[in-house]
């Protein structure tokens, strides 16, 4: 049975767009899930003793190095276990929420994660969906066009061979403002058909990748 890594960053719990898009991939979703909330739990950022941990011999490590390092192998263990994965990644002041950066942070790991050797990264070509939801506009023609930060930069770090090399589909659930403030309300027919789109896009993707790793 497939391992789909579900990582989410929302602050918003159950109202969160993002989130609530993912649920209806994981409704489809046949397999395992691995669920990780950084809001609810975030990870450490990275610090000055887990860089050393990472050259420093296990037996010559100080006790912030080990700590580090085990913080750091329980979340690289999680990736390398997963068969796919999920993302939920709102974006926040035109960047990625800073939880999921110091995931990030803690797992870009040269030798282990990152696929700058000969072999590549461990996880190249395993699929993966990153959910976005966003309160503007941010397509070609609006005004927000090209100040997007978080997905440009999540498709190179989750899907260039040099770095994680998966094989990444972007869902981006757009003007999320537009139900509460007045001056976007004329926008709430275009906002209720992207939620609708993302929705379809979220389960078909599940089905999709069910039936491939099934195969």
């Amino acid at each position: 049975m497939a391992v789909l890594l579900h990582i989410d960053s929302s602050s918003l719990g159950s109202a969160s767009v993002s989130r609530q898009v993912a649920q209806s991939f994981l409704a489809e979703w046949q397999g395992e899930v691995v669920h990780r909330d950084l809001a609810a739990q975030p990870v450490p950022h990275l610090t000055a003793a887990g860089i050393t941990a990472r050259t420093t011999p296990a037996e010559n490590r100080t006790a912030d190095e080990a700590d580090a390092a085990a913080i750091q192998d329980e979340l690289i263990n999680e990736i390398l276990a997963a068969d796919a994965y999920l993302f939920t990644v709102p974006l926040y002041n035109y960047s990625m929420p800073s939880v999921f950066k110091a995931w990030l942070d803690q797992v870009l790991v040269p030798g282990r994660t990152l696929g700058f050797g000969p072999e590549g990264a461990a996880t190249a070509g395993r699929p993966a969906v990153l959910i976005s939801a966003r309160g503007g506009g941010y397509g070609p023609g609006t005004p927000n066009h090209g100040k997007d930060f978080a997905v440009p930069a999540l498709e190179v770090i989750l899907g260039d061979p040099k770095i994680l090399g998966m094989d990444v589909r972007v869902i981006t659930p757009e003007l999320t403002y537009a139900p509460t403030m007045p001056a976007l309300a004329e926008l709430i027919p275009l906002h209720e058909a992207s939620m609708e789109a993302s929705h379809r896009e979220a389960q078909a993707q599940a089905q999709a990748l069910t039936a491939s790793l099934a195969a």
